[in-house]
């Protein structure tokens, strides 16, 4: 059975014979909702690459320690991969954040296209934001990474250029791409950033915006997959392609 994975503000100077103490929310959940006992095995990780592992040695109300046992220091995935997410109607923008912190995207870019049905706009904005980054934060947990994920503020078309232009590979989906996916040359390091539109598709201006930046439309299948599962299955289909799942 995997231990639970718990996350602290950092491991500095962490070695084994420390006792690190969890407080706040994360403390809480794990203390009256998982009912996280003295004695109990966890692993502690400060979503920057190190975590350790030990055992719990007290419990309060917002608040337990870990007698640290052993401490691993992990570099950061490469290539790193991001994923500029439309932003979808509904609540399946944190169904996208969620597989995508899965799979092991390493940043994530809301965008607003400009078909996007979903709007953040002030309040809404901070809330929706703030919504996705507890949603990468979870699941980062849940599949045991020592990297957490950055979730960006909302971005623009115009935002997206420097991304482009600065990746080693950058593709956008498209239904109507001539080339596959497969076809393109996935490079062994640096940055690779792929771009996934709203419900309503990417306009013809976005396009020509983003392939002017250097990005690549291409097409994953005979099939129009939805926003919130596409990028995550063309993730997939490049990491498969690299020393990160060899």
């Amino acid at each position: 059975m995997s231990l639970p994975v718990h996350l602290v503000e950092s491991l500095a100077g962490v070695a084994p014979g420390s006792v690190v103490e969890v407080t706040g929310d994360e403390a809480h959940h794990a203390v009256a909702v998982r009912r996280l006992r003295e004695g109990e095995q966890v692993v502690l990780t400060d979503g920057l690459g190190t975590s350790v592992t030990g055992s719990v040695a007290s419990t309060g109300k917002r608040v337990f320690t870990v007698t640290v046992e052993s401490v691993t220091h992990d570099d950061r995935p490469a290539p790193a991969i991001t994923v500029v997410q439309a932003l979808p109607k509904g609540d399946r923008g944190e169904l996208a954040v969620e597989v995508l912190t899965e799979v092991g995207v390493d940043r994530i870019v809301p965008w607003a296209a400009s078909r996007s049905v979903a709007v953040w706009k002030g309040e809404r904005a901070t809330k929706s934001h703030a919504k996705w980054q507890a949603t990468a934060r979870e699941a980062a947990k849940q599949s045991r990474r020592s990297w957490l994920p950055t979730v960006t503020t909302l971005a623009s078309t115009a935002d997206l250029a420097p991304l482009v232009e600065a990746a080693d590979l950058a593709v956008v989906l498209h239904e109507d791409a001539t080339d596959p996916l497969s076809a393109v040359d996935v490079p062994t390091s640096g940055r690779i950033v792929v771009v996934v539109g709203p419900e309503g598709g990417i306009s013809p201006a976005e396009l020509e915006a983003l392939t002017a930046g250097g990005a690549r439309s291409v097409r994953l299948g005979a099939e129009v997959l939805r926003t919130s599962t596409a990028g995550v299955v063309a993730v997939a289909a490049l990491l498969s392609r690299t020393d990160r799942w060899r």
